[in-house]
């Protein structure tokens, strides 16, 4: 009996390993089902870029929005009638259409040599890894083997996505909760480098009393400049001075010279925990470049669905059924 008892827990744990392995992600996952998928993707993209940099933040923060709520299922991509699907949420309502328009445009150009075969969230995670590449990042292999999500819902997103507030020990404990190190939150954070904000998501740095003295006392200055009392809360600012049309680790040097947009930002070199690893990025961009690849492959494992899980959408904004 004892015998046979432990061929039993013997099989079922062989059971659980291959059920478990079955919904691995793999590179090369559409090798034999749409090989050209990736060069479809750039093509597009590149077609896209030339029409405007703002395809670039917009992609890669659209990524990270849709990781961080429900998993990688390009459950932000759905577009609700009546306004309360995952990207109606108010944290949300910045993300710029430039981002949805790359994917779906990607989408529509797969959908042409591949139908009903590549998911909307193997896109996105394919066009983000894509737009950093063409701004100076680091190439890498993604991931692929999603499917999309069932589920997009405005509820479900707050409390989710980190606040321009955000202190150090938030950081982590939200990175933390989708198995993310403070290192990989500390990569993935210097996607800044390209990205770009609003006046209203500063100015309590700005016009506080006395100015936040983690600021460089110039940099501040340009931003009342470019930020007065009475602008367009949705005016845009680049979130490096520096060089914002680069990938590279510049970001990284201005928070070490207090030139971080958010408290977010600055909190991760005046913060002595996180520190050390602010310096390191900024001294060595192939330090950097190296973590983000490897925050990047993480993040796009985060909650994802496969097999009955999900779906294939034939078009990303609208469920299939």
């Amino acid at each position: 009996m004892e015998r046979y008892s432990k061929v039993i827990v013997c099989a079922l744990i062989i059971c659980m390993v291959v059920r478990k392995g079955e919904g691995q992600l793999r590179q090369n996952f559409y090798a034999s089902s749409c090989p050209n998928v990736e060069n479809i993707v750039r093509d597009s993209i590149v077609r896209k870029l030339s029409e405007t940099f703002v395809t670039v933040p917009a992609t890669l923060r659209l990524f990270f929005h849709d990781c961080f709520v429900e998993g990688c299922d390009a459950s932000v991509l759905i577009a609700s009638p009546s306004n309360d699907a995952e990207k109606d949420a108010p944290d949300n309502l910045t993300l710029a259409g430039d981002g949805f328009d790359t994917v779906n445009k990607a989408k529509l150009a797969v959908e042409a040599q591949c139908p009903n075969t590549v998911s909307c969230a193997d896109i996105l995670a394919i066009a983000a890894r894509d737009v950093v590449f063409l701004v100076g990042g680091p190439a890498y292999n993604v991931e692929l083997g999603r499917r999309d999500g069932l589920v997009s819902e405005a509820s479900r997103v707050a409390g989710n996505l980190p606040e321009p507030e955000s202190n150090l020990s938030q950081l982590n404990s939200m990175f933390a909760s989708h198995n993310l190190s403070q290192t990989d939150m500390i990569a993935l954070s210097g996607a800044h480098t390209i990205g770009f904000s609003h006046c209203d998501r500063v100015a309590n740095r700005i016009y506080s009393n006395p100015i936040d003295p983690t600021l460089d006392p110039n940099y501040a200055q340009q931003l009342i400049q470019a930020c007065p009392r009475d602008v367009d809360p949705s005016i845009a600012i680049n979130m490096d001075p520096e060089t914002p049309q680069n990938f590279d680790n510049v970001y990284f040097e201005n928070l070490v010279a207090g030139k971080g947009l958010f408290t977010s930002d600055q909190v991760l070199f005046t913060n002595p925990a996180s520190q050390p690893t602010v310096l390191d990025f900024a001294r060595n961009g192939a330090d950097f470049n190296g973590a983000f690849i490897t925050a990047m492959t993480k993040l796009g494992r985060v909650g994802v669905k496969t097999r009955n899980r999900g779906e294939i959408r034939t078009d990303c904004s609208r469920f299939n059924s």
